[in-house]
């Protein structure tokens, strides 16, 4: 395919601003990037963030958001040397995060510990120069301007319908009649999911408590089903999505909007006053949080897999987190090497045992905000766009 190329994305021009359909132009492809044709994106909470400004002085506008993406090849760079994939043009894939791949971490294949993995993935600009492959594209008939945009949001920006993606964002689709389905597996699924069975790994007999049903807490909630764990509570303030995790693996169901005492306390009460031996927080609210240490048992393990403000701040009982053995890990991407753990999961699925059919929904690109709406308020948990 011959660049430059004209399309269009959904390109956001200021902080809050809305999600505007806008003509762009592809002005190049390096050697180590690949050219997508996007067919689907998941939408994460990840993107409304970046919308609205929470990337701070990290990101400047106007900028495509989106990193769930799924499409086809449209062409190679010279430099990809990813022969265990063999990527071709034609093939469908999936997109994930970006990594360097050449420090520490990313040479033992742990992408997301990456020690680039900011700039890389939160600026939506290459790295080291600063640049784009993309602008927008004004004109009045007599006069055309292009404007660069920040378009390698998580080194794919896939609201586009076409894209330059990092090389190692792709991961080849072993099933392409489910690109839809599997659009999301490159961040929320594999964030949740990943948790629990890259870090925690619980067994069978161990308890697990997700605070947050969506689609990362989901996720987190049907790897562990998949693990046989006795007891996993699912804690969120909306009851419809409760009633869905119970049906998808989850042994209890805690709605903070209805109890008269505190999350910990019942917590403790389904699990005999032990507490629980893994916890995840998807929310990113400090005080969920501080009631996700607190509901440990004795040498128990949280993990932060939600983002929370630099600036929030908690309060822990050290000497008491000291003396019961606790352990609080911060996860990115549910520490995940995609290639590998996606084909994983995407296995999983076809066994029965990851049934994400039942928390997606696909929206033609038009429906955005309708899509948006909807996740928002829990009618469906996991929305994405078909372009």
């Amino acid at each position: 395919m011959q660049l430059p190329l004209e399309t269009e994305a959904l390109v956001v021009h200021t902080p809050g601003g809305p999600f505007e359909m806008t003509p762009i132009v592809i002005q190049n492809l390096r050697p180590d990037e690949i050219l997508v044709e996007m067919k689907y994106s998941g939408i994460c909470h990840t993107d409304l963030w970046l919308q609205s400004g929470g990337a701070g002085p990290l990101v400047k506008f106007p900028v495509i958001p989106g990193h769930e993406g799924a499409g086809i090849i449209r062409a190679v760079g010279s430099a990809i040397t990813r022969d265990s994939q063999s990527l071709r043009v034609g093939d469908a894939v999936l997109l994930s995060f970006a990594a360097c791949g050449s420090c520490v971490p990313c040479r033992e294949d742990q992408f997301s510990r990456c020690t680039e993995f900011t700039p890389l993935n939160l600026t939506g600009v290459r790295r080291p120069d600063g640049s784009s492959p993309a602008a927008v594209l004004l004109s009045d008939g007599s006069h055309r301007t292009e404007t660069p945009v920040r378009a390698q949001f998580f080194g794919q920006s896939s609201f586009s319908r076409y894209s330059v993606v990092h090389e190692h964002c792709v991961v080849k689709c072993p099933y392409p009649e489910d690109l839809a389905l599997y659009a999301p597996m490159g961040c929320g699924y594999q964030t949740g999911a990943g948790t629990i069975l890259n870090i925690m790994k619980p067994r069978p007999e161990q308890t697990v408590a997700v605070f947050g049903a969506g689609s990362v807490g989901f996720a987190a909630i049907m790897a562990a089903a998949a693990l046989s764990t006795k007891q996993i509570v699912a804690i969120d303030i909306v009851g419809q999505k409760l009633a869905l995790a119970r049906e998808l693996g989850a042994t209890h169901a805690i709605n903070t909007a209805e109890i008269s005492g505190g999350v910990v306390e019942e917590i403790r009460n389904l699990t005999g006053g032990k507490g629980v031996d893994f916890a995840i927080d998807t929310t990113g609210v400090a005080s969920v949080v501080e009631q996700m240490l607190d509901c440990l048992a004795y040498g128990g393990t949280a993990a932060s897999i939600g983002a929370t403000p630099r600036e929030a701040k908690i309060t822990v009982d050290v000497g008491a987190f000291f003396a019961e053995k606790k352990t609080w890990i911060g996860v990115a991407e549910g520490d995940s090497h995609p290639p590998k753990f996606i084909p994983e999961l995407i296995n999983l699925h076809k066994q029965g045992k990851f049934p994400i059919e039942s928390i997606s929904k696909v929206y033609p690109v038009a429906d955005l905000e309708r899509a948006i709406s909807d996740m928002k308020d829990g009618t469906v948990i996991k929305p994405i766009i078909r372009f």
